[in-house]
């Protein structure tokens, strides 16, 4: 496995599931790290990439 998954498991507090799971992990940190560039970032620092989130708003 690419010590920099197992990096960042581990500085994600995922040291039982990478020991318990290490294929699953290593599945998950691929399918993120090819989905990354999908995200896009906001040029606003301020901005919320969703509406915030109220009590009683909605329903």
């Amino acid at each position: 496995m690419d010590p920099i998954i197992i990096a960042l498991a581990r500085a994600a507090g995922l040291d039982k599931a990478l020991a318990a799971f290490p294929e699953d992990v290593e599945a998950a940190a691929k399918q993120a790290l090819n989905n990354a560039g999908a995200i896009q970032v906001p040029t606003d620092p301020a901005a919320e990439p969703w509406p915030p989130m109220r009590a009683g708003s909605g329903l």
